[in-house]
C-alpha cells in the first residue's frame, strides 16, 4: 500500500453505531409517548415502518429535494400516518425527542478507539459527515471521538453533501491535503466510496454486512481493526 498522510472517516455507520443507538432511542420514544395506546401494536411494528421512510427521506435530503426541518418532522409524521394516526403535534414532539436524545448515545463499532489511537500518531485524521451540525458535534463529544480529528467537516456547514465532489475537494483544502495522499473510510458505497473516488481519493469500504456491490472500492474490510493491516 502506498503511503498516505491524511485519512478521512465517515461517522455514522462507520465509527458510530447508528442502528444500535437509534433503536435504543426509538424504543424510549415508543414508551414515552405511549404509542401502543395510540394504535401501534408493538415497537417492532413502529420500527419496521419507520426505517424505509427515514431512508427515503435521507436520500431526498442528500440531493437537496427537502430540508432538514421537513425531514425531522416527516419521518415521524409519515410513520404515524402509516398507522392511521393523523397527529402532527405528536410527530413534532417525537422528532424533537429523537434529535435531542440520539446524539447522546455512545455505542461505537468494535475497534473504533483502538484503531484511532494507533492511527493518530502516524496520520492526520479528519471527519466528513452528512449529518446535522448540532447532532454530529454532540455525538463526537459524548463518544469521546472529537480529539482524534484535526478537521471535522459537517456537510450542513457547507453548500454541499456527500457524494458531491465539491465537498471532498473542500475537505482536502481544509486539511491542506492532496487527493493522492489521502484515504476515505466509510460504509456508504455511494456517498463515501464513489464520492471519494470521483476526486481521486482512495477508499476503504467498511462492509460490515457482507453486502454485494458492482463498484469496486480501493480496499474493503469487514471490521474496523483490519484497516491497520492494510496500512502496515
Amino acid at each position: 500500500m502506498k503511503k498516505y498522510k491524511h485519512i478521512y472517516f465517515d461517522l455514522d455507520r462507520t465509527l458510530w453505531d447508528f442502528e444500535t443507538n437509534s433503536q435504543l432511542v426509538l424504543k424510549e420514544i415508543y414508551i414515552k409517548h405511549q404509542l401502543q395506546s395510540r394504535g401501534i401494536p408493538t415497537f417492532n411494528d413502529f420500527h419496521k415502518s419507520y426505517l424505509p421512510i427515514n431512508h427515503q427521506l435521507w436520500d431526498n435530503y442528500r440531493i437537496g429535494a427537502i430540508n432538514k426541518e421537513f425531514l425531522n418532522l416527516e419521518r415521524f409524521y409519515a410513520t404515524l400516518r402509516s398507522f392511521n394516526i393523523q397527529d402532527k403535534a405528536l410527530a413534532k414532539a417525537i422528532g424533537n425527542d429523537y434529535v435531542n436524545l440520539s446524539p447522546h448515545q455512545t455505542a461505537l463499532f468494535p475497534g473504533t478507539h483502538e484503531l484511532l489511537n494507533k492511527l493518530q500518531h502516524d496520520y492526520h485524521l479528519h471527519i466528513i459527515t452528512n449529518g446535522f451540525l448540532e447532532v454530529q458535534t454532540i455525538k463526537l463529544k459524548t463518544s469521546k471521538l472529537e480529539n482524534y480529528f484535526e478537521k471535522i467537516i459537517i456537510s450542513e456547514t457547507t453548500p454541499w453533501k456527500k457524494p458531491t465532489p465539491d465537498l471532498f475537494l473542500f475537505a482536502l483544502e481544509q486539511a491542506n491535503a492532496k487527493a493522492e495522499e489521502s484515504l476515505m473510510i466509510g460504509d456508504d458505497i455511494n456517498a463515501d466510496i464513489k464520492g471519494a473516488a470521483a476526486v481521486g481519493i482512495d477508499q476503504v469500504w467498511t462492509n460490515f454486512t457482507a453486502s454485494q456491490v458492482k463498484f469496486l472500492p480501493t480496499y474493503t474490510v469487514s471490521k474496523l481493526i483490519d484497516i491497520l493491516n492494510l496500512l502496515n
